[in-house]
């Protein structure tokens, strides 16, 4: 941990906080992989001129004040401390496997094989490997032998959107290595004026505001009986004591852009969000009724936490935007809510 904070200092947000504590010690993983071998120079050159490095989250040392509060302080990032570079071919179970034994070629073409050894590697990240607080709170793990970068991000640097919008603009097209990549386009907001509609329209932003409050006061009274008062049924993936130390295995499944547009467009007033959803309700239900096949009959509740997006635009953002006081701004701009299912639907 650096020194003592001075007023130059920034303080954290409570939900950046919330990320650092033992129980709640979130690191993003992200794993990108490339056609062609990588050369570290050039992995490292690019890393020290994007954006990210430019960034003061990015850039700045977790410190504690004499209060014991803490709080992000600028410092010199040196490149060598946050990329790792790992020469060795991994199998399946994670382990380094010897250059004196090699690998046939069949084993190398197996694309499987090669997807299982790195996503064991990123599972035994998050439980052994904790990011060190003597530097910025990211790293860059460059898997050479298997073409592929694994990026460790402190969740307390910033939220999705926020993460996201800056990959994104750290990024350059396949087809113009110069352009960034399109972003979804802004829908203008629709306003249908009109002096006939005026009192329509006031009385429906009065009824709106009204609706506002009372499902206000009634969310904040379930989450209060559910956080104090109700609990869920234990299952197999309940967690327990020291949960955040236990071994874990990380698997990849891979769906179709193309398909979930067609599902998409099935349902009416659906995104491709609520395709996911479904996509992994369905997965947990087939897991739970695997492991505990009477559970799900028996009206097994269970408890989850969603992260809504309270920006007022949707989607990802223009970075600029979000370097400034802008109301897409850096952070956290999130609202956390319960979501509560009594029984999963089986496919």
């Amino acid at each position: 941990m650096a020194r003592l904070g001075n007023f130059s200092d920034e303080p954290l947000t409570p939900a950046g906080r919330l990320f650092l504590q033992p129980q709640t010690n979130v690191v993003i993983h992200c794993i990108a992989r490339g056609r062609n071998p990588f050369d570290i120079d050039t992995v490292k050159s690019a890393v020290e001129s994007s954006l990210m490095v430019q960034h003061p989250r990015f850039c700045s040392l977790l410190v504690h004040d004499r209060n014991g509060f803490e709080h992000w302080r600028r410092t010199q990032v040196d490149i060598d401390q946050h990329v790792i570079v790992t020469n060795n071919r991994l199998d399946k179970s994670g382990n380094f496997v010897e250059e004196s034994h090699g690998i046939s070629s069949e084993e190398e073409g197996e694309e499987d094989d090669d997807e299982a050894a790195v996503n064991q590697y990123v599972a035994d990240l998050s439980v052994s490997s904790p990011l060190s607080m003597d530097k910025p709170l990211w790293e860059l793990h460059v898997l050479m032998a298997h073409n592929c970068i694994v990026f460790r991000i402190h969740h307390s640097l910033g939220d999705g959107i926020s993460l996201m919008s800056m990959l994104m603009a750290s990024c350059r097209r396949a087809d113009d290595a110069d352009a960034l990549p399109k972003m979804v386009p802004d829908k203008p907001p629709e306003f249908k004026g009109g002096k006939a509609r005026d009192w329509f329209w006031f009385f429906g932003l009065v009824w709106g505001g009204l609706k506002m409050v009372w499902l206000t006061l009634v969310y904040v009274v379930e989450f209060g009986v559910r956080c104090l008062l109700v609990r869920d049924r234990k299952t197999v993936i309940t967690g327990g004591a020291g949960v955040e130390l236990w071994p874990r295995k990380l698997a990849t499944a891979r769906f179709l852009l193309e398909d979930m547009k067609v599902v998409k467009k099935a349902i009416p007033n659906t995104t491709i969000n609520d395709v996911l959803f479904g996509l992994l309700s369905s997965g947990l239900s087939r897991y739970l009724d695997h492991r505990t096949p009477d559970a799900l009959h028996e009206g097994l509740r269970m408890t989850g936490v969603a992260m809504v997006n309270l920006r007022a635009q949707p989607g990802l953002q223009d970075l600029s935007e979000l370097m400034r006081n802008s109301k897409a701004r850096w952070g956290r701009n999130t609202l956390w809510r319960l979501i509560s299912r009594t029984k999963l639907v089986i496919l």
